[in-house]
């Protein structure tokens, strides 16, 4: 890149923070070290020509677990740490509602369901036997119970005649949120560049060496919040899991309200701007979507027009208006990878798909990571 003295002296030297990702953990992680430092000089480096990875992709849900996938946390960790995750989960909502105010993202708490396929008996079944033992669960936290089974009166097929509801979940207009974030990031005086790829990072005796795709910089402090793209950059355990999405045209007197969750979450849609989106299927073939190209799969894409068709509007013409896809940051744990990594190096990755939740979090811990 042909840069003028100007643009080096006032975007790339002596810069104090540079922050590698300009989704929801990085430009938090900017706000916070803003504020512990007034005068510092931060730069935020974005690959995209909007953030990548799944900060302006998601499907805007603003939830904390759905019944199953709570369960399915027991298996796999201690009730402290499904505890410890709900509670970061809700902390990092109630942080993003004070950062932005619900207007601003258009936050509205209409609920959250669960549907149950008639084709899967079990889980149902599983789930009625330990809703009470998932509420006492969260008894601390929400000091009520969260999950009840109602009857399905919104016309859905091919589920069960009941499904569970928490009245907790809300749901957000994504765009509206990222919008309002990266404006209140730059008017804090905080430099973002996109189009720029960060391809290496040196450790010096005092600074950071940052090699792009267009320029090379100094630095004295680095953050990656890149997510699902962090084994580019870092040897963490942290696998890319893609996420394919698509949604409707507008359907006259749409019904739906509120944010379903289908066969243990891998499933999920909403009404927005009277349209359904609809997500997921990632399920059908894991190690294909364990992927950072932002493409769908014909087999997914199926999947998800089938099940508009025959479970979620079985009665009601449709058409497809758009697809697309995103990228999350998935591992062994649900818990993310928020550390130092070197002397000047930090990072906080691995958002295991909450990064609407947990993402305010996670860039103000990145952010207090340096002493």
């Amino acid at each position: 890149m042909n840069l003028s003295y100007w643009e080096w002296k006032s975007w790339l030297t002596d810069v104090d923070f540079t922050i590698i990702g300009s989704g929801i953990v990085g430009l938090n992680t900017a706000l916070h070290l803003r504020d512990r430092f007034p005068n510092s000089k931060i730069l935020v480096l974005e690959k995209g020509i909007l953030p990548q990875g799944a900060s302006t992709k998601n499907a805007g849900f603003a939830c904390f677990g759905s019944l199953s996938e709570l369960i399915d946390d027991l298996v796999h960790h201690s009730e402290n740490e499904v505890i410890e995750l709900v509670q970061q989960r809700i902390d990092g909502l109630n942080l993003l509602h004070s950062t932005l105010g619900d207007d601003a993202m258009d936050y509205q708490e209409l609920g959250g369901y669960e549907l149950f396929l008639e084709s899967d008996p079990q889980l149902y079944e599983t789930c009625r036997d330990q809703v009470n033992l998932i509420n006492e669960l969260l008894k601390p936290i929400c000091k009520k119970p969260v999950f009840s089974f109602i009857d399905n009166s919104l016309a859905f097929k091919n589920i069960k005649s009941q499904y569970s509801f928490n009245p907790f979940e809300g749901q957000i207009d994504t765009g509206k949120m990222m919008e309002s974030l990266l404006r209140l990031v730059q008017s804090k005086n905080i430099n973002i560049l996109n189009n720029i790829t960060v391809e290496k990072l040196s450790q010096g005796a005092n600074k950071v060496h940052i090699a792009t795709n267009h320029f090379e910089l100094t630095t004295s402090h680095v953050f990656v919040a890149t997510n699902g793209f962090a084994s580019q950059l870092l040897e963490e355990s942290v696998k890319p899991a893609r996420a394919q999405v698509l949604i409707t045209k507008p359907i006259k007197d749409l019904h739906i309200k509120g944010t379903f969750h289908l066969d243990r979450g891998y499933y999920y849609f909403r009404n927005i701007d009277d349209r359904v989106l609809l997500g997921g299927g990632r399920n059908l073939d894991f190690k294909a979507e364990e992927t950072i190209e932002f493409t769908q799969s014909r087999l997914i894409q199926d999947k998800l027009e089938d099940l508009l068709k025959t479970t979620i509007l079985p009665d009601t013409y449709f058409e497809i208006d758009h697809r697309w896809s995103g990228i999350m940051g998935i591992g062994n744990s649900k818990k993310p990878i928020v550390k130092q990594l070197d002397a000047n190096i930090y990072c906080g990755v691995r958002l295991g798909g909450m990064g609407v939740a947990i993402g305010s979090t996670i860039g103000k811990d990145l952010a207090y990571l340096l002493e």
